[in-house]
């Protein structure tokens, strides 16, 4: 029984990140780029090889570029939500889907989209937080615990500020010795 995917209907099959990157900078260029997807590597001197190294090592940033190569550049329709949870590498493309004509896109469009995701995001609509309360609530777990340690290092710590003789912490008392 074979188990293996095949991906070779995936317009990203095959197609190195640099391969990628000099499609999309000779259709849109950098200003557009940056204005869609708000990557700072595309506005601050962009260059094929400074945002190739870049997206290598940032995962979140190499998913939304693949992400605008799919649905944008190559037109295809959006994913389903068990699809759209893969990275855009791993995501299995129907084999009746086609890639189309690249969308034609402008930086009017980009601004009025901003405009929509600032909105969104200060009435806390779905989607408007950077991250879900699942790790919301880890992250505040992990900073208590990590107060909760900071604060029982400095009790027993040597070099713990002295209090003086009204009770306030002087943090310069061994300094003053």
């Amino acid at each position: 029984m074979n188990d293996t995917i095949d991906y070779t209907n995936n317009p990203l099959h095959g197609v190195g990140l640099k391969r990628l990157l000099i499609e999309l900078v000779e259709h849109y260029g950098f200003e557009l780029l940056f204005a869609y997807l708000n990557i700072n590597c595309f506005k601050t001197n962009p260059s094929i090889a400074s945002s190739v190294k870049f997206l290598k090592k940032t995962t979140w940033a190499r998913e939304k570029v693949e992400d605008f190569y799919l649905y944008q550049f190559k037109n295809l329709p959006r994913a389903s939500a068990e699809q759209f949870a893969l990275s855009p590498r791993d995501r299995i493309i129907p084999d009746e889907q086609t890639p189309g004509e690249p969308a034609v896109l402008s930086l009017e469009d980009a601004e009025r989209l901003r405009e929509k995701r600032v909105k969104r995001s200060a009435t806390g609509g779905p989607g408007a937080g950077p991250r879900s309360g699942a790790d919301k609530r880890r992250d505040s777990k992990r900073t208590g615990q990590a107060a909760e340690r900071s604060s029982k290092s400095r009790s027993s710590s040597p070099t713990a500020p002295s209090t003086s003789t009204e009770g306030t912490i002087d943090p310069w008392a061994k300094w003053r010795k």
